[in-house]
């Protein structure tokens, strides 16, 4: 009896759960099936939107199949134990992820005030197509994936896992961007994007995303994109995804927080390589944000006439901090601090070959710098800070060739530079700060330095002319493992008693009561080598 029972209950079970599956096949699918199995799927994406999608739907897509059109969910909500899934099922043997082709659509996926949607297992693209209209703002660009809200609420729980973005554009091939287009802050025209996150509403906020092992290749803009309003945008995770050959940054954030941003490969941002695409971007940057740890990636020829770190933190941040990235290759240089932002840091990386760019040269009107700290913080506003800004323990190479250039604003306060090494094989040079407008000469107001105890091959590296000077300088040659190398292993000193035990205890500026908020001391190396004693100079200690 029991064993009927038992065998009832399964069968009720494994009932609710196929009525709650659908299944689409491109190629072997009809839209006059039922939908529930793999023998009887739907053959488009129209079928999808017709849902009312509850907690625990399953929207499967066909292996080799390519669908046209988007999935829209909007207002849909999962739960904890059961979140609204779109992925994929195999089909035959055939591992070719499903494709949905979002060609003339605002987005390939839309989930719009909605929580706990998984997303997972899909291909996305999208060329060209689109229509310009004044009713609907989201039709004048292009996305792979949009997450977004237009009503008051708490939204969130929001899973994207094993997505594969690529060639998504607005604009048909063969269009022509005006010269002038890539000087502006951000862009002016419609153009394709990854992956974008946006909430501009009043009331809203979308909480919990996650990004992990994604993939975005070949887009008009940036590749994974968050803007917020007033950090209505928290608790984020960036987590080994790859993005390559976006026409503008890799990865960008505005107005998040409490975000975490870990082994993740991104390289060629700014790419120019399509007349569509904006042609500049940083790997990484963030603006009016807090709270934001930046790991174990590598960002890689970032390209452009501005901007174009490896990774910049641009105005208005508080305690972001940057740490055993490898940078390298990055035309606008490596570290990059804008004004208005509050303790923030760059420690235990390796930059190699960053800030190549020359002003004035293939359309440049910006320098590439090693190291910048700028007031910047909007226009036809007056410079203020960086405050209180942290670079410590970081391996800096640059080839001879390339001239290192320095800016270090006026308006600076709270800097310590400290256990570096600075390895300038060519000329170095203190260059003006040009964030838009280029800064004029004035009293200095930099204060509360701390500045010694950082290697350089020789006294020239550090250029005498910028406003700050190590008190305590160390001259030598860390022998590296193969200057010149693209890998981090190529950057391990051979010099040992030039390097290790040589740092200092890194210490809070003075009057600084904050440091920072994840601590000032570190464990673990660029290669999660322990930390014992005294630390070395630079990002690897010899153990």
């Amino acid at each position: 009896m029991k064993f009927i029972i038992y065998l009832l209950m399964a069968f009720a079970l494994f009932s609710c759960s196929s009525e709650n599956t659908y299944y689409l096949d491109a190629v072997n699918g009809d839209d006059s099936n039922s939908g529930h199995s793999p023998g009887s799927a739907w053959a488009t994406l129209d079928q999808v939107n017709k849902l009312q999608l509850q907690a625990g739907t399953k929207i499967l897509l066909a292996n080799g199949s390519r669908f046209e059109g988007c999935i829209e969910l909007k207002n849909v909500s999962g739960s904890i134990e059961n979140p609204i899934l779109i992925s994929n099922y195999d089909q035959e043997g055939n591992d070719a992820l499903p494709i949905i082709d979002a060609r003339g659509k605002a987005s390939g996926m839309l989930v719009e005030n909605s929580t706990y949607i998984t997303l997972s297992n899909l291909a996305i693209t999208g060329d060209g197509g689109g229509v310009s209209t004044a009713e609907d703002p989201r039709q004048n660009m292009h996305c792979g994936v949009l997450v977004t809200t237009t009503e008051p609420g708490e939204y969130g729980h929001i899973h994207l896992d094993g997505l594969k973005i690529y060639d998504v554009f607005f604009e048909e091939k063969g269009f022509q961007r005006g010269t002038k287009e890539v000087r502006t802050p951000n862009g002016m025209q419609s153009y394709g994007w990854g992956i974008r996150v946006i909430n501009r509403t009043a009331g809203a906020s979308i909480k919990n995303v996650l990004l992990e092992n994604c993939e975005v290749e070949n887009v008009a803009h940036t590749g994974i994109k968050f803007t917020g309003s007033e950090k209505n945008i928290e608790d984020v995770k960036l987590l080994h995804n790859r993005v390559s050959h976006t026409g503008g940054p890799g990865m960008q954030m505005s107005g998040v927080k409490d975000v975490l941003v870990s082994h993740n490969q991104v390289q060629f941002s700014g790419s120019p390589n399509d007349s569509r695409k904006w042609g500049r971007g940083s790997g990484f940057w963030c603006w009016g944000s807090e709270d934001v740890l930046i790991e174990h990636n590598s960002f890689r020829k970032a390209n452009g006439p501005g901007d174009s770190a490896g990774l910049h933190i641009d105005f208005n941040c508080k305690n972001v901090v940057v740490q055993y990235n490898l940078s390298e290759g990055n035309a606008g240089g490596f570290c990059e601090i804008l004004g208005n932002n509050y303790n923030c840091s760059y420690r235990y990386n390796i930059s190699i070959n960053d800030g190549h760019r020359v002003k004035g040269e293939n359309g440049a009107f910006q320098e590439g710098k090693i190291f910048w700290l700028s007031g910047f913080n909007g226009s036809n506003k007056k410079r203020k800070g960086p405050f209180n800004s942290y670079f410590y323990n970081n391996t800096i190479y640059v080839s001879k060739g390339i001239v290192a250039k320095i800016a270090v604003d006026r308006a600076s306060s709270g800097v310590l530079i400290a256990n570096n090494i600075f390895c300038f094989q060519g000329e170095s040079k203190e260059v003006k700060g040009d964030q838009y407008k280029p800064e004029t000469k004035g009293e200095s107001r930099v204060e509360k330095i701390v500045f010694k105890n950082n290697l350089y091959i020789n006294p020239t590296n550090w250029p005498d002319k910028v406003l700050i000077q190590d008190s305590d300088p160390v001259y030598g040659n860390p022998d590296y493992k193969n200057p010149g190398g693209l890998k981090a292993e190529d950057y391990i000193p051979q010099n040992l008693a030039l390097v290790k035990d040589k740092g200092i205890e890194v210490e809070k500026i003075p009057g600084d009561t904050i440091g920072l908020t994840i601590g000032l001391q570190v464990t673990r190396d660029f290669f999660g080598n322990p930390v014992q004693g005294l630390p070395d100079m630079g990002a690897i200690e010899i153990n």
